[in-house]
């Protein structure tokens, strides 16, 4: 049976193409997320190995600087006395936060998070260890700066060039004293790292006198355990130490973590992927089943029992699987390569490194790709054991029993309605549903799946009289043939409704929230612009008093975010002026007036309210992150917003409770509204500071929108993989059609129906099967977007489902494109069948 199996594979090399193409890009899509994640966690964690290879003992403090119960970090007075203590070599201490070096023209050399700001810190040879120089030296002053090599080169900065560098602070020049190269892990990976004197990177980042971290070396023989003992009494309350060997295995274990976490979304796309190459797998061996019932017939009838005949599929099953994984392995490895370079035309921060090829990736992907296979082809097999022996002797063979039609429309039915109901029941829990709608999906899609085959029918006989009408006979055709089979037009829409509710739901989701932001934004922020870091970090009070004293500032306001310790938890508060709250920001009001901050008075959200009972005039007390205890009276009851958090106070009075307040953004009215001199005012204001980004209403909008289409296109970039499977589903599964009904085009031929006819024939009947496929996937994911929604839309004031119908209208487009394209090949082969060998042919 073995060799019958292999002699068909062979005989049937073009027919199974599709499949093992299906099954390749699955298995390359999981070899490739298996290789790419092995690769970069060794990749992260060499790294940490380097940065932390000559490190006995580490540091790190947590405390918050605002909190009058304690202190911002560690001493300058105690890291010298650390460096005394019998075994200690060396004492590094460190500071950071953001900094960024800007171009000649004014803008960021490195985006966002990746740019980051530290402290030089020699040792008694006047090296610092973490860092080589190339060039020059040290900053030795609050007037110098060292950048990294790669920094300095897309700069094109030498040695004693001025260099403009943005912090949350107003931008400043400094000189360039040194370009270093250093092992540090996000530099390496494409980040920025600009180097102050210890001085002026504690103004900066900390406060004067104090570093964040230190990192410390050992004497030959030290036990670093014993130092660890001695150094932890002297550290203060907030603060942490391990030794290098901790830190190591800490860094190791987070690594893993991130990784994973990007392996598993990448490997759940690529489950999707393969589950969509189920129904072509099995499209394809009932097809190859079909068209041999001769043969199975033939050796059912010489003593051929039904389990050879399964085990004989199964094993055609083996094969191509076989096949298909080694060549998807390889083609893994190649996507796995290209990773790399992908993201860091990205940007991406990914370290590069050797590429590691596990155990793992080589048995994930032959078993994946042979037990998708042979599990998809189980059913084909078994049905193909069933065909009696008598079959042999005409050309007919058993066709589904009504009995097993209602069974399986039955059970359709049943998954479908349990489906649906979980998704209801879901969208009636709140946050809690998403996993019983999860589970619902599942089983609606599941439940559609099955009932596909009966539905076929009367959707696809809703445009046959259209057909008719608009392509005479050719559509006549073409409708009559799409529904010949309902379970191979089934199997063949099943694929591509899988892919649109998934492209369906994630549209309908993200278009909504953008759209409810939206609303929100507009109706809430009434500035003329909004003032932020680049990498949403927070803004320093001297750049929120630069602001507000700048030309044509009429009114403006910053924002100021805390956590008030209260009965029953803490309760978030936002500090704003009361005199920006109608021309600048604003909220709707339930109970009580705006007006109520100015006397000192605080503003509650409804959420609050309702959860603690509170009602106007009641006194809430409170204890500030410095320590200090207060009541707040409330004074006004707003509706739940975007931009609001539960608390809304006066500004100044809850900065009064911060060493060194940091707003989150601010926001400006100005005389004449906006224009290029009130931007530029704004820009002048803040040093012509580039990590300062100055939106104004519509630049606000776009941000939240340009976020959610970023993430769809991503969404949708991971899920072409399922679609191309699908697209191949239909190819094969119209040019198995086309070679089944040889003797039918060559009468249709020898009748009448010129070529270009039976083109389009075959081209609508693709395009038929792909829009009812397209149709059904869109319904299902616009129905289950809509019970996501119902579990978070009460979290989004402004909140309401939005269908997009011109996204929609592009999905249904391109799955009529799709349909003309895949039949391409199948419409040109039928075309050019000989009529007379068409005829002659069984």
């Amino acid at each position: 049976m073995f060799r019958t199996a292999l002699r068909n594979v062979l005989a049937h090399k073009a027919r199974l193409l599709m499949t093992v193409l299906a099954v390749m890009l699955g298995v390359a899509f999981v070899s490739g997320t298996l290789i790419y994640s092995d690769t970069l966690s060794n990749a992260f964690t060499k790294q940490a190995s380097k940065s932390l290879g000559n490190v006995a003992v580490g540091v790190e403090t947590y405390h918050n600087k605002n909190d009058s119960k304690g202190v911002p970090g560690v001493s300058e007075a105690l890291v010298k006395k650390i460096g005394g203590l019998d075994g200690v070599e060396t004492v590094t201490p460190r500071v950071d936060g953001f900094a960024g070096a800007a171009s000649r023209k004014g803008e960021l050399l490195a985006q966002g998070w990746s740019n980051r700001g530290g402290n030089f810190a020699p040792g008694k040879d006047g090296k610092d260890p973490a860092y080589t120089f190339r060039d020059g030296a040290g900053p030795a002053n609050g007037t110098e700066i060292a950048l990294d090599a790669k920094t300095a080169e897309k700069g094109g900065y030498k040695v004693g060039d001025k260099v403009r560098v943005a912090t949350n602070q107003p931008a400043k020049e400094f000189t360039l004293s040194g370009v270093f190269t250093t092992e540090d892990g996000e530099v390496n990976a494409g980040g920025s790292l600009v180097l102050f004197d210890s001085g002026t990177a504690q103004r900066l980042f900390l406060e004067p006198g104090y570093y964040a971290n230190l990192t410390l070396t050992a004497r030959p023989g030290a036990d670093n355990d014993k130092l660890v003992s001695e150094i932890k009494p002297l550290l203060p309350e907030a603060a942490d130490i391990k030794t290098g060997a901790e830190l190591a295995a800490e860094q190791t274990k987070h690594i893993k973590e991130a990784t994973s976490g990007l392996t598993q979304v990448l490997l759940g796309f690529a489950a999707i992927a393969l589950f969509v190459g189920v129904f072509l797998i099995s499209n394809t061996f009932t097809m190859l089943v079909a068209q041999r019932t001769k043969e199975v017939a033939l050796m059912r009838a010489v003593g051929a029992s039904r389990k050879q005949i399964t085990r004989s599929v199964l094993a055609e099953a083996l094969i191509v699987g076989l096949i298909a994984s080694v060549v998807g392995f390889f083609i893994g490895v190649g996507m796995a390569a290209a990773m790399g370079p992908l993201l860091d035309s990205m940007d991406a921060q990914m370290p590069a490194g050797d590429m590691v090829v596990g155990v793992t990736p080589v048995v994930s992907a032959l078993a994946v790709g042979v037990l998708i296979t042979m599990l998809a082809a189980w059913l084909p097999g078994r049905r193909a054991a069933k065909i009696p022996p008598v079959a042999a002797m005409n050309s007919l063979h058993s066709t589904p029993t009504t009995k097993s039609l209602v069974v399986r429309n039955s059970i359709g039915a049943v998954l479908a309605a349990a489906g649906a109901a979980l998704i209801v029941l879901g969208s009636t829990m709140g946050g809690d549903g998403k996993t019983v709608i999860g589970g619902g999906a599942f089983l609606a899609l599941l439940g559609v799946i099955v009932l596909i085959p009966l539905l076929s029918r009367p959707v696809i006989g809703l445009v046959q009289p259209l057909l008719n009408r608009v392509f005479k006979v050719s559509g006549k055709l073409a409708g009559l043939n799409s529904v010949r089979n309902p379970r191979r037009t089934g199997a063949t829409a099943s694929a591509l409704a899988i892919g649109l509710t998934l492209v369906t739901g994630l549209s309908v989701i993200g278009v909504t929230v953008g759209k409810s932001i939206d609303r929100s934004t507009t109706e809430q922020i009434k500035a003329d612009y909004t003032v932020q870091m680049a990498n949403q970090s927070e803004i320093s009070q001297s750049v929120v008093d630069a602001l507000a004293k700048a030309p044509g500032v009429t009114v403006a306001t910053p924002k100021l975010t805390a956590g008030l310790e209260a009965e029953g938890g803490y309760l978030v508060t936002d500090g704003v002026n009361p005199k920006a709250l109608g021309p600048v920001l604003s909220f709707t009001v339930l109970q009580g007036s705006e007006d109520a901050l100015t006397r000192g008075e605080v503003a509650v959200n409804k959420t609050l309210r309702d959860k603690q009972g509170l009602r106007l005039g009641q006194q809430i007390p409170v204890t500030y992150e410095d320590g200090k205890k207060d009541t707040l009276k409330v004074g006004a009851v707003f509706e739940d917003s975007d931009n609001f958090n539960e608390v809304v106070m006066d500004v100044r009075t809850l900065a009064t409770h911060f060493k060194t307040p940091m707003y989150y953004a601010m926001y400006v009215q100005m005389d004449g509204g906006e224009s290029a001199a009130n931007k530029q005012a704004l820009v002048d204001a803040t040093g012509k500071n580039p990590a300062m980004v100055i939106m104004d209403q519509e630049q606000v909008r776009a941000q939240v929108g340009g976020m959610i289409n970023l993430m769809l296109n991503i969404m949708y970039g991971l899920l072409a993989m399922a679609l191309v499977i699908a697209v191949l589903g239909v190819v094969n599964t119209l040019a198995m059609s086309v070679f089944e009904r040889q003797q039918e085009i060559g009468m249709l031929r020898a009748i009448g129906l010129d070529r270009s006819r039976v083109k389009t024939m075959i081209r609508l009947e693709s395009v038929v099967i792909s829009l009812f496929g397209a149709v059904v996937g869109v319904v299902l994911g616009t129905f289950i977007a809509w019970a996501v929604g119902e579990t978070f839309k009460d979290k989004i004031p402004a909140y309401a489902l939005t269908i997009p119908w011109d996204r929609i209208g592009v999905f249904l487009l391109l799955a009529g494109v799709v349909g003309v394209l895949a039949a391409m090949w199948p419409a040109r082969s039928a075309a050019k069948l000989n009529m007379l060998s068409a005829i002659k042919a069984e």
